[in-house]
């Protein structure tokens, strides 16, 4: 049986590595990678990963378990736009579109979003078109016409184009008009997936979630929003194929940055497919990004108190609740009252499979990735880079499903 393996990018220290686990022994390395850290890995069908290397301008697909099999773990790189804000691609792995976004400016300032065709007749290829400056999230709906459709904060709209289309453009960046736009509200908006069972996609924003089934040839169909059952907004969306469940963090409490610690937290469900939605408390301080496992969603809190990593589990017949909850050790240079949480502090990447027990997280500027079971701690893994600003995260199961959330993460 292959092993299950951990992707740890450390995106400062310019390094990437491939962890087996549960022992830890790195098995590959791959050197002068900067893993675009906003958009993440993204899980692709027959085992690859993709991630947007931010310094280098491309796209690299991997293949964890490749080079035992006498394959390369580079499986593909395709030039892309940079900086890169959101990744996602189709669900059957073909059609991936990046958006840029910020970097390190201080406001958005780039409109370039790029086309892959990862199977395109002479290899992969990569066209770049022009849309709107902004953050703009992305999801693309399934079929083999599959729609990009891009999700604006200022003005808020969902905004659809033909995959097909966008690859037809010309050289030099020209500007791509949308087929159809669905309004949002404006300024708000964080967070995006997509259930390739039903068609729908969802958009995250401070009125709740907005729903809409794109399909070619066609305006997306917009459906009433998802509440998120009380106070705040979540600020992350992300897809659960084990229980069918989207998953987010309401966040709430004073908005000044530097008051942080006070910030509340609430894990968010809404099922697919039976429609109940609710909230669980998951304690003050900072939550963010969220894993998926095959029994439970695996959150981390940080706060001056204390960090910990908390495991929601969700029986098939009933509603999430907490049922764990772990300590992590400190960092140093952890972000303290009085300051922004997330300018100049550590913080922690939270991985898992839908398709392992395991939990994975990481302790910013140590080097040091935490490996869970459902019982507790089982190892501390090591990688020679201190994984400043947390690094990044993914693991690994042959088989898993996780291509089923086809979202950057």
């Amino acid at each position: 049986d292959q092993p299950a393996r951990l992707l740890v990018a450390d995106q400062v220290a310019g390094a990437l590595y491939v962890l087996d686990l549960p022992d830890g022994r790195i098995s590959a390395t791959l050197t002068g990678r900067h893993l675009a850290e906003h958009a993440g890995f993204l899980a692709l069908p027959g085992g690859r990963w993709a991630f947007a290397d931010d310094l280098a301008g491309e796209v690299v697909v991997l293949d964890p378990h490749g080079p035992e099999a006498g394959r390369p773990l580079v499986a593909a790189t395709v030039p892309v736009a940079t900086p890169a804000e959101h990744l996602a691609a189709d669900p059957a792995g073909r059609r991936l579109a990046v958006t840029t976004g910020l970097g390190r400016s201080g406001e958005p300032w780039s409109d370039v979003l790029t086309a892959v065709d990862l199977e395109a007749p002479d290899g992969p290829r990569a066209v770049r078109v022009r849309t709107r400056v902004g953050e703009p999230g992305v999801t693309l709906s399934g079929g083999d016409d599959p729609l990009v459709v891009l999700r604006h904060r200022e003005p808020g709209a969902l905004a659809a184009y033909r995959h097909a289309d966008l690859l037809d453009a010309g050289p030099s960046c020209p500007p791509a008009a949308p087929l159809a736009t669905v309004p949002l509200p404006d300024g708000d908006g964080h967070g995006d997936a997509y259930d390739p069972r039903t068609g729908l996609l969802f958009a995250a924003a401070g009125s709740g979630v907005h729903r809409a089934r794109p399909a070619a040839g066609a305006p997306p169909a917009a459906q009433e929003p998802l509440s998120w059952e009380g106070p705040g907004r979540g600020y992350y969306l992300r897809l659960d194929p084990v229980r069918r469940l989207l998953w987010s963090c309401v966040r709430g409490g004073p908005a000044d940055p530097a008051r942080w610690p006070e910030w509340t937290n609430d894990a968010w469900f809404h099922h697919l497919d039976t429609g109940a939605t609710g909230r669980r408390p998951l304690g003050p301080g900072l939550v963010f990004r969220l894993a998926v496992t095959r029994d439970h969603a695996a959150y981390t809190r940080v706060h001056p108190d204390g960090d910990e990593l908390i495991l929601l589990s969700c029986p098939p017949s009933g509603l999430p609740e907490v049922t764990a909850r772990m300590p992590l050790p400190p960092m140093d240079g952890a972000p303290r009252a009085g300051g922004t949480p997330w300018d100049g502090v550590q913080r922690r990447a939270v991985a898992g499979s839908p398709g392992a027990a395991l939990t994975a997280v990481t302790r910013g500027g140590h080097g040091e990735i935490h490996l869970f079971d459902r019982a507790g701690e089982l190892a501390t893994l090591t990688v020679p880079t201190p994984l400043d600003d947390g690094g990044h995260l993914a693991l690994v199961t042959p088989g898993d499903g996780a291509e089923a959330d086809p979202v950057g993460r």
